[in-house]
Order: C-alpha cells, then structure tokens, then sequence
C-alpha cells in the first residue's frame, strides 16, 4: 500500500476527512447506546416482567367532541374526597378490578390507590415531605441495600436514597430495619402518624416515583385518610397491576390486552411505556449520525479525487503491469485495495481516538455534572457497533474507489506506456 502514499499531503487530508466521519459515528452511536441503556434500566422499574399495568381507556366521547366529556355519576373519579386527592383522572371501580381479574390469561391482580403522606420521620430526626408510590408490585427497584417489598402483614418502605442523611441514617445499610413515620391527614383534618419499617433503600432514578411501599401499608395509609369520613362513595382505582405468565407469547400478551381493551380497559406492558421515550432517543441519534454520514460522503469525494490523481500519476506503471500479464480485474482490484485502505485507516483512527476520548469524558461527567444520575455512562462503545461504522466507512470508501479503479482497469497497456 505504499503507493497509497505518493502523495503524502493529498492521502493525509483524504485520510483526516475519513477520520472525522468515522470519529463523529463512533461517538453518536455510543451516545445513543448510553443513553437508551440507561433508559431501559431506569424505565425499566415503571413494570416487572410478567406485569401488564391496566387503566381505564381514553373516552371516545372526549375525543368525538370538542370540549369535555360529559359527566357519569355511575363512573368513579380520582377526586370529590375519593383517593386519588383530586387528580381529575378516570379511574376503575371495584367492578373494573373484577371484571380485569376475570379475563383469561390473568393469574391475579393488584388495584393501585392514589395515597398521600405530609411527611416521613426517623426518631431523631425532622419531618421530610415525601411522595409514595403504591404501585410496588408493578415496579422493579433499583435497590442500593436491602430487599425488594414483599406480601407481609408488615407495613414495608423503600427509602429514596436521597433520604439518608436528613433522616440520620449512616448509609443505606444502616437504613435497613429501621423504623420510619409517616404523617397521614385523615377527612377531618386530623394528622396522625403511621408506622414503616425500611427494607430497602433505592438510588436516585430518572423518574421521581418517590418512596414505594407494600400493600399492606397502602391500606393501612387508606384506612387513615378515610377516618372520620361521614359519606361513602365509590372507592376509585387510578390503575390495575394484572399478573399473567411470565413466560407468555407476544402473541398471548397481545390477545389479553384485546380483551380489555373490548372491555374498555388499556393494557401497556413495561416496553409499551418506555417504548416512547426510546423512539425520542433513537430520533435524536438519528440526526446526530446523518451529520456524520454527510462528513462520510464528502471524505468519498476526496478518495475520488485521491484515487484519480493517482492513477493519472501511474499510467506509465499501469502499463507495463498490463503488458507484462496483469488483467485488468487485477488492476481493478488493486486500486479498490486502496480505497479500502484508506477507508479503514482513517475508521479505525477515528474509531480508536473516539473510544479514548469519550471514555475520559464520560468518565469526567459521571463524577461531575452526571453525579445526580448514578449509572449513567453517557457514552457506551459497543464492539459491535464499533466494528459497524469501520465496515460502512470500508464500504463507502470502496464505492468511492470504484470509478478510479475501472478507469485504471481499463487502460490500454501501449497507450498507458508511451504517456508522458
């Protein structure tokens, strides 16, 4: 490949705009694929494997007309003292959740109610505001200590990381069996304190879903909200978590969610609902790589040119390589070598420097302004991916050589020797 090198300067620059697609790829896609990894652990605690969280689907009428839908006394709601503290959603009533339960393919289920808590509270410690998030059995913790909830008769916590120091705790282990309190108001306006023990402490999240709790202490938390309460109304369900086979086919997933669906009810499995932010990712990246096809496609240009002046300079050798018995395929083949030459030299170098480089500032950013968001590696190089941007560099140099590549095939070996 020395030839590739007459010209040193022409190659080098050829060489640099190579260099630059490829280094520009290189990191794109390692920003999509840090980015979309930890998206996917991080959404990945909306719903476990084996979950299918169920609402009530949109309302056609609010949909067919412009303006509200039109009000149904027969339909609970999230608000009017119901729990769900007048979040103006629609949500499912006791028949819901037995009409979900009674669809084939659900083995069980557990209705989720809106719960509130004024503060939170450890012996010696001052009152914190915090919010609870009742749907535990529809999430996957990402635990820093301890254990996941459990379907005990104890009233079980998982404490946000972010609570430790301001409730006196040491580190998460040292949370761990501790007892918290949370301050609950009931109908009447009366606060009062409901005991908690911490099984689990989990790291800071993407989303804020705020500090989980088991079933038993959510109704234990509704028992209290509800004291003092002079008029019943229908108790309103923002959410169903359904349990089917953990093991089930898209296709079975995809038949039980038709079902409630005929029955009215929307069913979104853990890829359903991060499906939208993966889509927003995937564009983003999208954009940033088409930057870094257009540097590809004008390095193309300059292997063209690169190719074409070097075959200009080399009639004379083109020639007698001819006449002394090399056919014109193997001449083709020798200046599409080069091409691909250049191709992997200039990917590889940028591939090389890109990996180096966003390896030292990923790191830097996970230290400093990431060091909110523990387990994100905003860069994550692939192998695969890495050994795809050489190959479409490769294959776009060879295409670029090709026109080179069949001029200097085509020479004809008396003409090629008497040029000057």
């Amino acid at each position: 490949m020395q030839n590739t090198f007459r010209s040193k300067l022409r190659t080098s620059l050829t060489i640099i705009a190579i260099f630059i697609g490829a280094f520009t790829l290189t990191i794109t896609s390692a920003i999509g694929a840090g980015i979309s990894d930890y998206i996917g652990n991080q959404l990945g605690a909306i719903g476990a494997q084996g979950v299918l969280t169920v609402t009530a689907a949109p309302d056609d009428e609010l949909g067919a007309e412009d303006g509200p839908a039109r009000y149904d006394p027969d339909r609970a709601s999230a608000g009017g003292g119901l729990p769900g503290g007048g979040l103006g959603i629609t949500t499912l009533t006791a028949d819901d959740v037995e009409a979900i339960e009674a669809t084939d393919g659900i083995t069980r289920v557990e209705p989720t109610v809106m719960v509130n808590a004024e503060f939170i509270t450890a012996p010696g410690a001052d009152k914190y505001e915090i919010s609870l998030n009742p749907a535990a059995a529809a999430t996957v913790p990402d635990l820093a200590a301890g254990e996941p909830l459990s379907d005990s008769d104890e009233s079980e916590i998982l404490l946000p990381d972010e609570f430790l120091d301001v409730l006196g705790f040491a580190d998460a282990e040292d949370a761990i069996g501790a007892d918290v309190t949370l301050g609950v108001t009931d109908a009447l306006g009366e606060q009062h304190e409901v005991p908690a023990t911490v099984v689990g402490v989990t790291n800071t999240s993407l989303l804020s879903l705020g500090a989980s709790i088991n079933q038993h202490l959510t109704e234990q938390i509704v028992q209290t909200q509800e004291t003092g309460r002079t008029v019943e109304g229908p108790t309103g369900y923002i959410s169903v978590t359904a349990f089917i086979d953990p093991d089930a086919s898209d296709d079975e997933i995809a038949a039980i969610k038709a079902d409630l669906a005929d029955q009215g009810f929307q069913a979104q499995t853990t890829a359903d609902q991060i499906g939208a932010f993966q889509t927003v990712i995937n564009g983003i990246v999208g954009v940033l790589n088409a930057f870094a096809v257009i540097a590809l496609i004008a390095a193309g240009f300059g292997i063209v040119n690169t190719l074409l002046m070097s075959v200009q300079e080399r009639t004379r050798e083109i020639g007698l390589m001819k006449a002394m018995g090399m056919g014109s395929g193997k001449v083709f083949a020798l200046f599409s070598a080069e091409a691909v030459f250049i191709g992997f030299l200039g990917s590889a170098i940028g591939a090389g420097i890109a990996i180096l480089a966003g390896s030292a500032i990923s790191s830097v950013l996970a230290t400093s302004v990431l060091s909110g968001l523990p387990g994100l590696q905003i860069m994550l190089f692939q192998p695969l991916s890495i050994a795809t941007v050489i190959l479409v560099v490769m294959a776009i140099a060879f295409l670029a050589g090709t026109l080179p590549a069949r001029r200097a095939a085509v020479q004809n070996p008396i003409d090629a020797l008497r040029y000057e």
